[in-house]
Formats: structure tokens, sequence, C-alpha cells
């Protein structure tokens, strides 16, 4: 279904690379708001779940991971990070200590419960990413994230340019 017929818009677009980029931006909408509804009944959010499967999936044998790589790897300020872990501390699903090296970092690790619902959820979120995904072939969802990828790389281009063009210009 065109982005035009989903909005109910008057006139076409007049720019194919502005269409491109708001199917991106309604596509990703339309995706968040799947995510919410099919988290919802466990009591987490994307950003949870998000944060759950990272300490899951790129953490050593249970070792957990710091607060500012966590940050990095959601792309959230410390301040968000800080008061997602505290809300994650809270449903017993995740638990902050000292880092042993530097008392001054935090490491987060999944609590024994929060592995339990991430076990129980992890087997149905496959089984509706592959329903969702089953409207293209792998040939084809391989070439979306060589184009995402693209975009994204573009994207870094401009905005270290874009700095680098900044610094001109004060200088």
């Amino acid at each position: 279904m065109s982005l035009e017929f989903e909005l109910c818009l008057r006139r076409p677009f007049t720019l194919l690379a502005h269409e491109a980029l708001l199917n991106i931006y309604y596509s990703a909408s339309c995706l968040k708001k799947k995510a919410g509804e099919f988290l919802r009944p466990f009591g987490l959010t994307d950003v949870q779940f998000n944060l759950m499967m990272l300490l899951k999936y790129q953490s050593e044998q249970d070792e957990g991971l710091s607060q500012a790589r966590l940050s990095s790897m959601m792309l959230v300020n410390r301040a968000n990070i800080t008061s997602l872990i505290d809300r994650m501390e809270k449903a017993d699903l995740a638990i902050r200590t000292p880092a042993p090296a530097d008392r001054r970092s935090n490491i987060v690790k999944l609590t024994g419960r929060g592995k339990e619902l991430l076990a129980q959820i992890e087997p149905l979120y496959t089984k509706e990413v592959k329903r969702i995904m089953a409207a293209l072939k792998l040939n084809e969802q391989k070439t979306v994230i060589e184009m995402l990828e693209r975009i994204r790389g573009n994207v870094s281009e401009i905005n270290e340019n874009t700095t680098q063009d900044v610094s001109l210009v004060r200088a």
C-alpha cells in the first residue's frame, strides 16, 4: 500500500527522495507501535526489551555491560540510561553494581527474573519478527539492510562534514 494512500494525502510527492525518507520514518513508527503492542502484555517497553537483549547477547558469560557501553549501544544519553536502569531495577529485571576495576562505573546485569522473562518472550518475539518480515524474501531483507546501512553511512558523513564546516566558520 502506498504511503500517499495510507496517509490520505491529497497530492502526490514531488520529490522521490522525500517520499523514500518518509516511508522509512513511517515504517519505523509502525514497527515501534507494533513492538509496543507486542511487549505491553509482558509489562515492558521496546527500550527495556532492547536493553535486556543487549545484556543477554552482548555481554560475556553473564558479566554484564557497563552503563556507559549500554548508553552508547542504545544511542541514549547518560541521564536516560540511568532512569531506564532505575526502572529495570525496580521491576527486578536488572541489577547495577559498581565495576570492580573502576568504582565510578556501574555494571548492569539481568536478574534471575529478567532472564526468566526474556526466556518467555524471546521465542514469541522471534516468531513475530519472522511474521513481519515474511513480506520480503531473504535476498530482499539483505538488500534492505544494505540500503539502510548506506543511508546511515551517508548521514554520518554529512554530520562529519557539517561539524568540520562549523569549525571552519568559527575559526
